[in-house]
C-alpha cells in the first residue's frame, strides 16, 4: 500500500511539474505595463540657473579684461621694449654782452686813411643806370606774398592746435565740456614721444589735452612740465598715437636766434593763432627787442612788433627763412601798445625749454637782478657783477641773507661779472645743490665783500 501511495504521489508531482513547464503567464496584462513620465520643468530655477550663468560670464568678463589691460603693457614691454627717451638738447648760442670798460681802450689811434677821390658824375650815373633797370610792379609785388604765403605753409607744417578739455556743472547740475584753445609749436622728437611747446595761459585747468596736428589728425597728449613764471608748457604725444602718414607730413620746427644785435625793422611773420583763431597769418617788422622782462631768475627779451593781433595771441614768431624767433604772449602789453603782437625772444627761452623738455626741475635762488650799469662802474666804483633789485619772500637767496642793493660777484670759484652769467651758474645747478656765493655789499664809505652758503630749492 505504502509503496502504491509513493508512486502515485510521484507520478502527481510529475505532472504537475509538467504543467507548470507547459504552462507561461501572460505579460501583456495592464497591471504589469511601466509608463515613463517627464518630470515638471521647475520655471523659476531654471530662471535662477540662467541669472547666475549670465552673471558668471559676465564676471569672467570683465576679470579678463582687466587682466588684459594690466598684463598687455607688461607683456608688450617685455616682447618689444620700448626705446629709452634722448635727451633734448638744442644749440647754444653766446648771448651779446656789454663790452667791459678795460675793452674799450686802445693802445693806438686807427690810422687814417686818406680820402679817395672819385668822380662824382661817374658814380650818379652808375647808380641812375642800375635803377633804371629795377621794376617793381604789381606782379612783383604779388610774387613777394606768394613766397611769404609759402613760407608761413611750410612752417605751419611745424605747428598745432592744443586743446583743452574741461568738465563743469551748469545751475540744472548739468554736465558740460567747455574747450579752451592755443596753438603750440612741435620742438623735438626724444624718440618716444613729440614735444610741443605751448603757451597755457589759455589753457588753464584743462582735464584732458587734445592736440590737431596740420594734417588735422588729433591724439592725446600729456604734460611734461610747465614753468610758472612764464606760463609755458611742454606737451608729449606718443609716437604710437601719430599715424605713419601724419609722421610724413609733420616737421620739427627750426629754433632760430632773438641775439642777433638790433632786431628793428627784421620784417617777420607770426603764424598759430595771431589773429585769435587757427591758421592766422600776420606780416609785419620788429618794432623794439630791448625790454627784458623782469622775471625770477631769469632775463627773458621781449620782442614788440607792428602786427595787430588778438589779446589772447598764440603762436610764433619767424624770420624770413622760417626760423622761430620768438613765441608770442601779449600778457606784458602796456594800454598803449593794445592787441599788437609781442613775443618771448627764443634764445633766452631755449634753456627754460631744455629743461622741461628733460623733465628736469631748475634750481631756484629767487632774486631778480640785473647787470650793473657802466655808469655806475666808472663813476660811482660799483663792482662789476650781478646787482640784485628784489628778493623774493621765503626765497633760498632770502634765508641765505641775501639784500637788495648786493652785488654778486663770484659762486663758488666762477666769477661773474653779468647777470646773464649768475643764471648760467643756476642753470648748470640742481635743486639741493648748495653753493657759496661771493658779494659785495655797500657800506658807509665803501664796499664790503661778503661770503655766504645758499642751499637752492626746486623751482616749478
Amino acid at each position: 500500500m505504502e509503496e502504491d501511495d509513493k508512486k502515485k504521489a510521484e507520478s502527481g508531482n510529475a505532472e504537475n511539474i509538467k504543467e507548470q513547464a507547459e504552462y507561461t503567464p501572460s505579460v501583456q496584462s495592464d497591471f504589469l505595463r511601466e509608463k515613463m513620465k517627464q518630470r515638471p520643468v521647475n520655471k523659476k530655477k531654471l530662471l535662477r540657473r540662467t541669472i547666475v550663468t549670465a552673471l558668471l560670464a559676465v564676471v569672467f568678463g570683465i576679470v579678463a579684461c582687466l587682466t588684459f589691460l594690466i598684463l598687455e603693457p607688461v607683456i608688450n614691454n617685455w616682447l618689444y621694449p620700448p626705446e629709452e627717451a634722448k635727451e633734448v638738447q638744442f644749440p647754444e648760442e653766446t648771448i651779446m654782452e656789454e663790452m667791459n670798460p678795460e675793452d674799450m681802450l686802445t693802445e693806438e689811434e686807427p690810422e687814417e686813411k686818406e680820402p679817395v677821390e672819385l668822380e662824382l658824375e661817374l658814380v650818379d650815373e652808375k647808380i641812375e643806370e642800375l635803377l633804371s633797370q629795377v621794376t617793381f610792379g604789381l606782379e612783383e609785388y604779388g610774387a613777394v606774398y606768394d613766397e611769404l604765403s609759402a613760407l608761413a605753409k611750410s612752417v605751419s607744417r611745424s605747428l598745432v592746435t592744443v586743446t583743452g578739455v574741461t568738465s563743469d556743472v551748469d545751475w540744472f547740475n548739468n554736465i558740460y565740456e567747455s574747450e579752451a584753445v592755443a596753438s603750440g609749436v612741435i620742438v623735438a622728437n626724444n624718440g618716444r614721444a613729440m614735444l610741443v611747446l605751448v603757451n597755457m595761459n589759455n589753457i588753464k585747468n584743462a582735464e584732458k589735452i587734445v592736440v590737431t596736428f596740420c594734417d588735422q589728425t588729433q591724439a592725446d597728449a600729456k604734460l611734461v612740465q610747465k614753468d610758472d613764471a612764464t606760463g609755458f608748457a611742454i606737451l608729449s604725444v606718443s609716437l604710437m598715437a601719430i599715424g605713419e602718414e601724419t609722421m610724413d607730413v609733420i616737421n620739427i620746427a627750426t629754433l632760430g636766434s632773438s641775439n642777433t644785435g638790433n632786431m628793428t625793422g627784421m620784417p617777420v611773420m607770426a603764424l598759430g593763432s595771431p589773429a585769435g583763431t587757427s591758421g592766422s597769418v600776420c606780416y609785419g617788422i620788429i618794432t623794439s627787442s630791448g625790454t627784458v622782462i623782469d622775471q625770477v631768475d631769469s632775463a627773458y627779451k621781449l620782442i614788440y612788433t607792428d602786427m595787430y593781433g588778438s589779446k589772447n595771441a598764440t603762436g610764433v614768431l619767424v624770420d624770413l627763412r622760417g626760423m622761430v624767433i620768438g613765441i608770442i604772449d601779449n600778457s606784458y602789453n602796456g594800454s598803449d601798445r593794445g592787441n599788437l603782437i609781442s613775443a618771448y625772444g627764443i634764445t633766452e627761452l631755449k634753456r627754460t625749454i631744455t629743461k622741461m623738455s628733460n623733465n628736469q626741475y631748475r634750481a631756484y635762488l629767487g632774486i631778480h637782478g640785473a647787470d650793473v650799469p657802466l655808469e655806475a662802474i666808472l663813476e660811482s666804483g660799483v663792482p662789476r657783477g650781478a646787482y640784485i633789485k628784489e628778493i623774493e619772500m621765503d626765497s633760498p637767496a632770502m634765508i641765505a641773507g641775501i639784500q637788495s642793493g648786493d652785488v654778486i660777484v663770484q659762486i663758488d670759484d666762477k666769477e661773474i661779472a653779468t647777470y646773464s652769467e649768475l643764471l648760467n651758474e643756476l642753470y648748470n645747478s640742481s635743486p639741493e645743490d648748495i653753493i657759496t656765493i661771493t658779494l659785495m655789499r655797500q657800506g658807509i664809505d665803501s664796499f664790503q665783500e661778503m661770503t655766504v652758503t645758499v642751499t637752492l630749492s626746486r623751482r616749478t
